[in-house]
């Protein structure tokens, strides 16, 4: 780890200003950061410590539940609101890491965190995340925990994040503060697949913190699950993931909503696939479809064929154990 200068900002108004500074990165949890700077693949000469700040808690309104971007994954997980109107949030959360981990981790830095790519990780080897032009290792490397969805020839790195998969199935938005203000982003406008610039992971920009993620609260309630399937049951990061809800009326769709892990650079979703299943019968035939379109694009590499076989069992069982749940 190279030297640092440490900051630890108690307000919002002094965390902002310091993140003006060249190279200053934001201090939360520490979970992925920290690892980072200690492998050398973050180097920043300023940290700014952003735990002292107020963004802990989770509000609701008549249309919207904002969880705040420094709440404790643990402290989403079990927040009542959470486990009631979105339950594949609270899933995704105690789907992933440690306990000691999710009491650590920020809402906020999950979103952020970046690839567990061995390629990006170790500074022996080609990336054009840590090290744009260098070229793509992982493209002519060990393939296995790669995307198939949203790839390019710049790269093939998975995102890591579980709950941003519950959140971007849940319509969530993220707000940005900075110096001049704040603006609102949706979670799928604000990720962003690699293209040719695959170190430009989001629009956060330079002195920009996520404050809050907001989620539209659905008219009605609404079954929600997540299911992960991954090398070991604990503490691993999702091959394929899925968070889903589902609700059916008089035996036809009236609204769904699907997103992947594991197999994209960003969480994948489509709403064109989601809008084949409206109006309609969950039938094997509308499942194949869905998973058609849902899938549709994919460019996986011989090893990772195996990926969307995977997505699409986890994509028929989830459908069928929410329709069972209706």
């Amino acid at each position: 780890m190279l030297p640092f200068q440490y900051h630890r900002a108690e307000d919002a108004e002094t965390a902002l200003q310091l993140l003006q500074q060249s190279g200053a990165m934001a201090l939360a949890g520490g979970t992925s950061l920290l690892d980072l700077m200690k492998l050398g693949v973050e180097t920043p000469p300023h940290v700014v410590d952003i735990r002292d700040l107020p963004w802990k808690e989770i509000t609701a309104d008549s249309s919207t539940i904002a969880v705040g971007a420094l709440c404790s994954n643990a402290y989403v997980a079990d927040h009542p609101l959470v486990g009631r109107h979105f339950p594949a949030v609270s899933q995704s959360i105690l789907s992933g890491a440690s306990g000691q981990i999710r009491n650590m981790a920020t809402v906020g830095g999950n979103i952020l965190q970046r690839t567990r790519c061995p390629y990006f990780r170790s500074s022996g080897w080609a990336c054009n995340k840590r090290d744009p032009g260098s070229g793509c290792s992982a493209a002519i490397g060990y393939h296995d925990p790669h995307a198939v969805l949203g790839v390019s020839d710049a790269c093939i790195a998975v995102y890591p994040s579980d709950l941003a998969v519950a959140f971007t199935a849940a319509d969530a938005s993220v707000v940005l503060a900075s110096q001049t203000g704040e603006r609102t982003l949706s979670l799928t406008d604000f990720l962003l697949r690699p293209a040719s610039t695959p170190h430009l992971e989001t629009r956060l920009q330079h002195g920009e913190l996520i404050k809050a993620v907001v989620l539209p609260l659905p008219g009605a309630p609404r079954k929600g699950r997540y299911l992960k399937l991954r090398n070991r049951a604990a503490f691993a990061f999702a091959t394929v993931s899925v968070a889903a809800s589902l609700t059916i009326e008089g035996a036809k769709v009236v609204h769904a909503a699907l997103a992947l892990g594991g197999v994209g650079t960003v969480p994948w979703r489509s709403k064109q696939a989601e809008d084949q299943l409206i109006g309609r019968e969950l039938s094997d035939d509308a499942v194949e479809s869905f998973c058609d379109t849902l899938l549709a694009g994919a460019a996986p590499a011989d090893a990772t064929h195996y990926k969307l076989r995977m997505a699409r069992g986890a994509v028929r069982r989830i459908l069928r154990e929410l329709e069972q749940d209706q």
